[in-house]
This record gives C-alpha cells, sequence and structure tokens, in this order.
C-alpha cells in the first residue's frame, strides 16, 4: 500500500507555479489577481479563506478578500461580484460556499464573468468541460484528483473508476474528467438511490469516495489492489483528541488501507490539491485575460 501524499504534490505544484508568477511579473509586468468573497462568518470558511489568501500572496498573486457580513443582502453580494468582474486586476473571483440561507448561490455564481470562475462552477465553463474543450477551467478538487493519479503514474486507461457521490463539485466533474480523452476510464457514478453500492464499489479499480459521510467506505467495499481516493473531510467527536474532535474522511482508512495499492489521508491527501489547482486556475486566468500563452503546466 502507497499512501498518496497530496501536500508533497500540492508543493511542486506551486513551486512551479511561483516561478510561472515571478516570470510573468518580469517578462509582462503582470501579477495575477484572485478575488475571494466571503459572506457571513462561518468557521469552516474563515479558515478556508484565509489559508487561500495567505497561500496566494505568497506565491505572489494579488490577493484581495471581501468579507460581507451575514446580513448582507443579495443585491450586496452581486454588487461585488459586478465590481471584481469590472477590476483588470482581477482575474480570477472565488465566492466561497456555502453562503447564508437568503442568498441565492446559484444567481451568485450565474454572475461572476466565465472569464474569471476560477472554480468553474459556472454554466458556460461546465459546459466546456463535458464537451472536452481546453480553454474553460478545470474544478479544483476534480483537477486535483486527477493530478494525484498521474504523479503516482496510477494507470488510468480502460480501468473502471466508481464515484460514490453525485455532486456538482466532485462526483459530476470528476466523472467528465476520468471519462476524457487522454485519461480513458470507465466511470460509474453512484449516490444515495443506488442499490449495493458496495457490490459496485468492489468492481473499482479506482474507487472514490465523494458524500460527505465519515468512513463510510469499508474493506468490504474495496476490491484488493484498487486504487482509493478519498475526498471527504468530516468532523466527528473524540473526547481524547486535543480539541474534542477530529477530521476523518469518507473512507474508513485504517481498515481498508492495507487491502488498497495507493490511498490518499485525511488529512493530507486531496484537500491540499484543492487549493493548489485553484491558484493554478487564477494563473491561468490571467495568462488568457492578457492574450499571452499559458504557460502554467502541471
Amino acid at each position: 500500500m502507497i499512501p498518496i501524499d497530496g501536500k508533497l504534490v500540492a508543493d511542486a505544484v506551486l513551486t512551479r507555479l511561483g516561478q510561472t508568477i515571478a516570470e510573468l511579473r518580469a517578462n509582462h509586468g503582470l501579477q495575477p489577481g484572485l478575488a475571494v468573497v466571503l459572506v457571513g462568518e462561518d468557521p469552516a470558511s474563515q479558515i478556508y479563506v484565509a489559508t487561500k489568501v495567505k497561500k496566494a500572496t505568497e506565491l505572489g498573486l494579488l490577493s484581495v478578500k471581501h468579507a460581507l457580513p451575514a446580513e448582507a443582502s443579495q443585491a450586496d453580494v452581486l454588487a461585488v461580484v459586478d465590481q471584481l468582474n469590472r477590476d483588470p486586476r482581477i482575474h480570477g473571483i472565488l465566492v466561497q460556499s456555502p453562503p447564508p440561507r437568503h442568498i441565492d448561490e446559484r444567481a451568485i455564481i450565474d454572475a461572476v464573468s466565465p472569464a474569471k470562475d476560477v472554480d468553474c462552477f459556472h454554466p458556460y465553463n461546465v459546459g466546456k468541460l463535458l464537451i472536452g474543450d481546453d480553454d474553460g477551467f478545470y474544478p479544483c478538487t476534480p483537477y486535483g484528483c486527477v493530478q494525484l493519479l498521474r504523479h503516482y503514474q496510477i494507470p488510468t486507461a480502460g480501468k473502471h473508476a466508481v464515484i460514490i457521490g453525485r455532486s456538482n463539485i466532485v462526483g459530476k466533474p470528476l466523472a467528465a474528467l476520468l471519462g476524457r480523452k487522454g485519461v480513458d476510464c470507465t466511470v460509474t457514478i453512484c449516490h444515495s438511490r443506488t442499490p449495493d453500492i458496495a457490490a459496485i464499489a468492489r468492481q473499482a479499480d479506482i474507487l472514490v469516495a465523494a458524500l460527505g459521510k465519515p468512513c463510510f467506505v469499508t474493506p468490504a467495499m474495496v476490491k484488493p489492489g484498487a486504487v482509493v481516493i478519498d475526498v471527504g473531510i468530516n468532523r466527528i467527536d473524540d473526547p481524547a483528541a486535543k480539541k474534542g474532535y477530529r477530521v476523518v474522511g469518507d473512507v474508513d482508512y485504517d481498515a481498508v488501507a492495507p487491502r488498497t495499492s495507493h490511498i490518499t489521508p485525511v488529512p493530507g491527501g486531496v484537500g491540499p490539491m484543492t487549493i493548489a489547482m485553484l491558484l493554478t486556475n487564477a494563473v491561468r486566468a490571467a495568462c488568457r485575460q492578457h492574450h499571452l500563452p499559458t504557460v502554467v503546466s502541471v
């Protein structure tokens, strides 16, 4: 069994990305800009946004944070998005999810310029993903999963990939990426209405858990020698832990790992790759908007 070290891979991506940003600034006077919009005071979202802003700044991006109060109106959020759409210094816009319940998240996503939609949530970019165009963006977490497979030279052509979870953020776009020419998996998506998920999961050469249920995947669901990618991040109570809780994935890691050829831990697996791919998309967006070759390669 080989643990897939997402932090190691992400650090390598970010090192190359930092070199690219330095070259863009030196040769073209271009500083890629990323704006993050946060509505409300959700603690997890605040931590995640702070991590993104810190990493972007370290790499030399222009990093802008717009924090709106929880009582901000739909019009307030749309006004900020419109301002960022028109700001030539900003090449990528991310609206942190989830917003407060009174905010129509779909309307906010639709308001972001597709050229600055570095999360790949806008229907325009989702459509490009599905038809195989490369001039949109790849969604960050699925993109990170595919890059992990590539880095570890895990064969994908003709392999059966089973994804547990059909969200718009991970399950559906990951299925599209894994099925693309050049990756060439045969893909099955399982969800809450799928009968006998375990039987289907056991067929997987590559099993992806992305459903948001702690330790859902057990050894009985994993074919010996399978590759397991765990996208889940869940807090569970643990009185023995310093903070009173611990973070686990959607896979029962300790029990499942001995059956696998490769497996991502939680934390330290897919999570670091999500941020690395977000910043990669931001630099790509800057290059496209300034009609420069997309020099980012991962």
